[in-house]
């Protein structure tokens, strides 16, 4: 046996088959490990509908199944994208959503080891829905999910854990930096982006917001 073939079998010795085992779902597996990590992708209003790459007059196409696949491409985590249906009522998904966080917690995954990452009106249901968990301490990303630096609910929504903010500064929706303050977070990052793109620069999946979610995940 040559040393590159003795080097992959030592591989896979160290690193069995179950620890590659992550992929993609559209919604909860039926079956949990423990062991590995899910994060959760929440696409935005656009998308609610069968059609999966709508196109905006401004922004262009959203390209949800891209997104899925470079955000998945990261690494080292299930990822769980819904495509919701039109007229999505926010709080019957929240409810929905929520459900599917409590069967990992209950399955006993570990907080540390779910992460909520919205987009527009998807940040806002991400958010509403990690603001349930706040004891837990689950992970959470929002990208163009404030205005004047907060999100308008009533009451208030406050979030826990660790919470990640990026926005794009030709958006008219920008820092979350009211809405952490609020919070009683464990860290808070932002970072805003500037490719011109205005709302439109969360579409596709741009290297230019994805270094960030890669960075922050893999924490």
């Amino acid at each position: 046996m040559n040393r590159l073939l003795k080097l992959k079998f030592l591989i896979f010795l160290i690193f069995p088959v179950y620890t590659f085992g992550q992929e993609v779902y559209t919604q909860l597996p039926s079956e949990i490990n423990v062991s590995e990590k899910y994060v959760f992708y929440v696409h935005g209003l656009i998308v609610e509908g069968d059609n999966q790459t709508p196109e905006h007059p401004e922004y262009g196409i959203y390209d949800f199944p891209s997104i899925k696949e470079k955000i998945f491409e990261i690494g080292g985590f299930n990822l769980i994208a819904h495509h919701r249906p039109k007229d999505t009522d926010i709080d019957e998904y929240v409810d929905l959503f929520s459900s599917w966080v409590s069967s990992l917690l209950e399955s006993g995954v570990p907080a540390s080891n779910i992460t909520l990452i919205g987009f527009s009106r998807g940040s806002h249901l991400a958010a509403l829905t990690a603001a349930r968990f706040n004891s837990h301490s689950i992970n959470t990303v929002l990208m163009a999910g404030c205005f004047n630096g907060d999100m308008i609910f009533d009451p208030p929504v406050t979030l826990g854990g660790r919470l990640l903010s990026i926005y794009e500064t030709t958006d008219t929706l920008g820092s979350c930096q009211k809405l952490a303050s609020r919070s009683k977070l464990k860290t808070f990052d932002e970072h805003y982006i500037t490719t011109g793109l205005k709302h439109g620069a969360f579409y596709r999946p741009l290297e230019a917001w994805l270094v960030h979610i890669r960075e922050w995940v893999l924490k």
